[in-house]
């Protein structure tokens, strides 16, 4: 009789047990909207980490299924409390991130890019000095050389016969006039006779040397920032200009302890949105998928510079204590062995990595 009761309680186990070993078949892990990492085509979830997520699944005869997230913090966090079996996206491993969770080895190899709007082919100094303050200050300038001469007209009219003819007749020789005197100092036979005169072109010759002076500043000035802020070689580079990143990412730490401000965004996508309206001079994330987002845009133009920053690894985040590490690990050295690995970075990445 016991027996028998015993026997029957096993098979109620066993029955009730095979749902939820059924269940433990399919693996779940959080991811994000990252291409070229992770996507989604078709309606199909995509992109190198979640393919070769895939692969190792197969490696260890499970399916797997991916939950998208609408940020990385959210992501992280389902993943440290046990939501799901792990994460999977571009996962920079760090010291933080490792003492809140697992980490499988890395999965690739990447670093903090910086990328810049190409240079269209203007010419920078006519960009420099077709701006609203600068064609101000000469719209100011003439005018008050055109005041200057017709006021030294006003002096002159009837005791020097260059100013002697109509106002409207004074306008441009008066105008002439003037401007010679700030930038030669004058006509000698056009010296000026009255008093009122004479004392004016003395003051007009005294400032000209300050207004010509601050004139050729101004142009030097804004040639010069228009050429630096062209020649964007390395991080350096990028002070005064509206740089932008991912909020709480390592590029935006990375940002931090260089002191560089910059606006922060919640995804890459918002970046390159404000990139393509003009909004952004220089973008500061990981490297590959600025690679991936400059290759299949045409406008804007950009260029990714060639120095990569903080070199850092991507991996599969896991809960603390996860069995799955070694199962994951071992099937990632078998795939790298296999040369699956390899056909995947090339698939995605191609000569770039």
């Amino acid at each position: 009789m016991n027996f028998v009761r015993v026997s029957l309680t096993f098979l109620l186990l066993s029955v009730t047990a095979l749902p939820a070993l059924a269940q433990d078949d399919t693996l779940s892990f959080a991811t994000i909207e990252r291409p070229p990492f992770s996507t989604t085509r078709g309606g199909v979830p995509s992109g190198f980490s979640l393919d070769l997520m895939k692969a190792i699944a197969a490696e260890l005869d499970r399916s797997v299924e991916f939950k998208f997230y609408d940020s990385f913090p959210a992501m992280l966090s389902a993943v440290s409390v046990g939501i799901h079996d792990g994460g999977v996206a571009n996962i920079s491993i760090t010291a933080d991130r490792e003492s809140q969770m697992d980490f499988s080895q890395p999965i690739f190899e990447s670093g903090i890019g910086v990328l810049l709007p190409e240079d269209s082919g203007g010419n920078p100094i006519w960009q420099a000095l077709l701006t609203r303050d600068f064609l101000t200050s000469v719209v100011i300038a003439l005018g008050v050389l055109f005041g200057s001469g017709m006021l030294m007209w006003l002096f002159e009219r009837r005791v020097q016969p260059y100013f002697d003819r109509p106002a409207r007749e004074a306008l441009f020789p008066s105008f002439w006039w003037a401007l010679n005197v700030v930038v030669n100092g004058g006509f000698e036979e056009r010296m000026p006779q009255s008093g009122l005169g004479r004392f004016f072109a003395i003051i007009l010759v005294v400032s000209s040397l300050f207004v010509v002076s601050i004139f050729v500043a101004t142009i030097t000035s804004a040639t010069t920032v228009a050429a630096l802020r062209d020649n964007v070689e390395s991080i350096n580079d990028l002070e005064g200009r509206n740089v932008a990143t991912v909020s709480g990412s390592t590029s935006a730490n990375f940002l931090d302890a260089r002191d560089i401000n910059y606006l922060g965004y919640q995804s890459p996508n918002q970046i390159f949105e404000a990139l393509e309206a003009g909004r952004v001079e220089a973008v500061v994330f990981d490297a590959p998928i600025l690679a991936y987002y400059s290759s299949i845009t045409t406008e804007p133009e950009t260029r990714l510079m060639s120095r990569i920053y903080r070199r850092e690894n991507y991996g599969i985040a896991l809960p603390t204590g996860s069995v799955l590490k070694e199962e994951i690990d071992q099937a990632l050295l078998r795939l790298r062995e296999d040369g699956t690995y390899d056909e995947l970075v090339q698939q995605w990445f191609g000569s770039q990595h």
